[in-house]
């Protein structure tokens, strides 16, 4: 007799009693349903009632055609286990195309994961493992993946490749990619290989949230360098905070990221450069109605692209180095980017260069946008410590202190031999960030004795509303306000090109630069070429 259409868990012999190794009676449920789906072409859904669902030492293998549906977040939750298999990753479901031949000629098809939770801290590998996800799914058709919350996986929460006609939505990671030092791969809260479908990959992902996760909050990454970098990928509505990095665009063609947040993310809030496995950063996308604030180094990272790429109408504020950052990673494609356009953003209160260009570029734009008050890190060093001095997880206070608020955010405090990030600073107190993403403190020996002494460096003495160290020819820049009107004013010039850089043949039309700490600009190369003209300065 063929398999009901819709099924209840419990009656494949799932006990959900948190006790009972659930994994043989599931792997069971899902080879029915997927037999029955392949023997008439009608997609099956299994229900899976309240209840801890145990899987352990053994991965479950999917089938096309199966959904899986439970009773909400904490309700129905499937706890991934391998004590006996240190060697062998447990994630819910895979099916990858090393392990089980998957590819567009064998994909999964027609399936909804949904109410569920995937509680993966059970799970520990003899070394990192990228597979120990919680789920693990390649070339999948027609998917939609909808409240779920993954969370506490030794590698990548969601790590499901190659996604057509997809939606992901309400997905929350937290703390995932366990195991994951930062630098290896994986790790990621959503990581998203792309390309297996060809040029084109109908993927959304919207209103999903990712916090503390060891890379990546949500990221796409190309898997194949022979493969096209594909376009028809958008991420909206989605927040990512407290990761290595918020969202990241390791090979996409056009990816579209709307109303976004990135917040307190390690390295940057945004990223664009050749991190990924194939090394190929993202090119075309675009970046708009985003905010991209409190991110512990960068707001904006972007490099390694032949370019375009557009960020429209975004908040980028109160990062602790650039607001925006153009630079190069060695081993990634180093080639001038070109057609970069930053419009209409506020780009405002980040510690040193509000725009900071470190790689060649040309055909660059910068119009319409606000950028101000940045140079926040402006305070002097500093030496402290005695009885007025306090420590705790992930904060530092000095009683007799009078710094002036942020003056030292983005900056190193050391301690004896440990050093901890300044995310914010009030007169007396240093706001400190976690040792690493999902950590609850600062210090990688403990939280230091009252009375410690500690050091602070000195301020960068150039920080500007733009910084150009590097080759910049044909940019266009008009329309700009970058000054600054704090009571005390801490973004040191409108513009800067360093001895390093050049600005050549540009078109530099009707921008504010007055009112900066010194002076409107600083050519220690001058620009050559181009036209200059209705400068406020």
């Amino acid at each position: 007799m063929s398999e009901p259409l819709a099924v209840d868990a419990r009656e494949y012999g799932l006990a959900g009693d948190g006790v009972t190794n659930d994994q043989p009676a599931f792997q069971h449920l899902v080879d029915a349903l997927g037999a029955a789906c392949a023997a008439d072409g009608r997609p099956r859904v299994a229900h899976v009632p309240a209840g801890r669902y145990l899987m352990v030492d053994e991965p479950t293998v999917w089938r096309s055609g199966v959904s899986l549906i439970g009773e909400g977040r904490g309700a129905t939750c499937f706890v991934l286990r391998n004590p006996g298999d240190r060697t062998t990753p447990v994630p819910l479901a895979w099916f990858t195309a090393r392990q089980h031949g998957a590819g567009r000629d064998n994909h999964l098809a027609d399936l909804t994961f949904a109410h569920f939770e995937i509680d993966g801290s059970g799970v520990t590998t003899e070394e990192y493992d990228p597979l120990a996800k919680g789920l693990g799914l390649q070339y999948v058709l027609r998917g939609r993946f909808s409240d779920l919350y993954i969370h506490d996986t030794a590698a990548t929460g969601f790590g499901c490749d190659f996604l057509q006609d997809t939606v992901v939505e309400g997905v929350l990671a937290e703390r995932c990619g366990r195991q994951d030092s930062g630098e290896q791969m994986g790790g990621a809260g959503i990581g998203i290989g792309i390309g297996g479908w060809g040029p084109v990959e109908r993927l959304t992902v919207t209103t999903c949230t990712a916090t503390g996760n060891g890379t990546n909050g949500i990221f796409l990454e190309l898997q194949n360098d022979e493969w096209a970098p594909p376009s028809g990928i958008r991420i909206t509505a989605c927040h990512a905070e407290d990761n290595r990095f918020g969202i990241s665009d390791w090979g996409a063609d056009g990816l579209l990221v709307t109303s976004s947040t990135m917040l307190g993310n390690h390295e940057a809030g945004f990223d664009v450069s050749s991190q990924g496995t194939t090394r190929i950063g993202g090119r075309g996308g675009i970046v708009t109605g985003c905010v991209i604030d409190g991110n512990i180094r960068d707001g904006v990272g972007l490099g390694n692209t032949p370019g375009p790429y557009a960020l429209r109408g975004n908040r980028i504020s109160n990062n602790g180095r650039y607001g925006y950052w153009e630079h190069n990673l060695a081993g990634g494609d180093e080639e001038a980017s070109a057609d970069i356009v930053l419009e209409a953003n506020d780009i405002r209160d980040n510690a040193l260069d509000g725009v900071r260009i470190d790689a060649v570029m040309r055909d660059l734009a910068v119009v319409d946008n606000r950028i101000r008050n940045n140079g926040r890190r402006a305070a002097g060093a500093v030496e402290g410590g005695g009885e007025k001095v306090r420590f705790a997880a992930l904060s530092l206070t000095d009683e007799k202190a009078d710094w002036p608020a942020d003056g030292h955010r983005g900056k190193e405090v050391a301690v004896g031999t440990q050093t901890a990030l300044v995310t914010r600073n009030s007169p007396t107190e240093l706001r400190l960030a976690p040792l690493r993403p999902g950590a609850d403190t600062a210090w990688a020996d403990g939280v230091p004795d009252p009375g410690s002494a500690y050091r602070l460096p000195g301020a960068p003495v150039l920080r500007a509303a733009l910084t150009v160290d590097a080759a910049v020819t044909r940019p266009r820049m008009h329309g700009n306000r970058m000054g600054d009107d704090q009571p005390t004013r801490t973004q040191t010039h409108g513009m800067c090109v360093t001895g390093n850089g050049s600005w050549t043949d540009g078109r530099v039309l009707d921008n504010d630069l007055s009112g900066n700490a010194r002076e409107a600009t600083r050519f220690d190369t001058e620009p050559a070429g181009g036209l200059w003209r209705d400068e406020d300065a």
